[in-house]
């Protein structure tokens, strides 16, 4: 916890490009302030910049696969974070890293990319086989696989067909919904347990809204890594300099 000596309060301004999904959102933006609030004590937190899309063309661009649309859409929403003042920009999307980290690669603004607190804390547990669970795109990727073999050391696993359509379906139908049912965690579990059986060290839980329907107290002995956590952890660190 810090003192501040001068008001107003010097510090970074984090930029959050939302709304995929709004519940996402909504949890990166408190975890953000918390955070924050238990470095600084009293009633400080954040200063935050969201620039919140319109899910149903995320929607739309994910299921049609129009990618380019996508990062042209993005890309444009990127702008308006970056003329608000933003010191660093985090996608609360697993799925949209796929457009963001290019539209990144070409600004100079620091972009934290949500696979790289996951892959740290994934490879400080010792950990070298984890199964990843997130929306079809995600769990197909190409790119966030080799990310996380290549600078991390951690092979990654994905379910079955039939349980990638589950975890995909309930994401898309439910959690982004904030639509939290029994049926669909155990569904979730079983799924964590059928991939523990086949090997996994580990879960990531690779979509931003799953950690809203399991999370470790379910599987204690399954070590789980809730990226929207990681990812406003590593935020946090980043607008204290730490």
């Amino acid at each position: 916890m810090t003192t501040p000596t001068a008001r107003p309060l010097p510090q970074k301004t984090i930029g959050v490009l939302g709304g995929m999904s709004n519940q996402a959102t909504a949890e990166y933006y408190r975890l953000l302030n918390e955070g924050l609030n238990a470095r600084f004590g009293g009633w400080d937190n954040g200063e935050i910049v969201i620039v919140s899309v319109n899910f149903g063309n995320i929607e739309h661009f994910v299921r049609q696969n129009e990618w380019d649309a996508a990062q042209r859409y993005l890309s444009g929403k990127v702008d308006a974070l970056e003329r608000a003042g933003a010191d660093v920009i985090l996608c609360v999307s697993n799925t949209m890293h796929r457009v963001v980290e290019p539209i990144m690669a070409e600004r100079t603004t620091p972009f934290i990319h949500i696979a790289d607190p996951t892959g740290a804390a994934m490879r400080a547990a010792g950990l070298s086989r984890v199964a990843l669970l997130g929306t079809m795109a995600t769990m197909l990727s190409e790119d966030l696989r080799r990310r996380y073999e290549e600078r991390f050391g951690v092979e990654i696993m994905v379910p079955s067909d039939a349980d990638k359509a589950t975890v995909d379906r309930i994401i898309f139908d439910e959690l982004v919904r904030r639509d939290l049912r029994p049926e669909s965690k155990a569904q979730y579990l079983e799924i964590i347990d059928r991939m523990a059986a086949d090997g996994a060290q580990g879960v990531i839980l690779g979509c931003t809204e799953i950690f809203l329907l399991v999370d470790q107290a379910d599987r204690p002995d399954v070590p789980m890594f809730n990226t929207t956590a990681l990812h406003t952890d590593a935020a946090v660190a980043f607008a204290l300099g730490e």
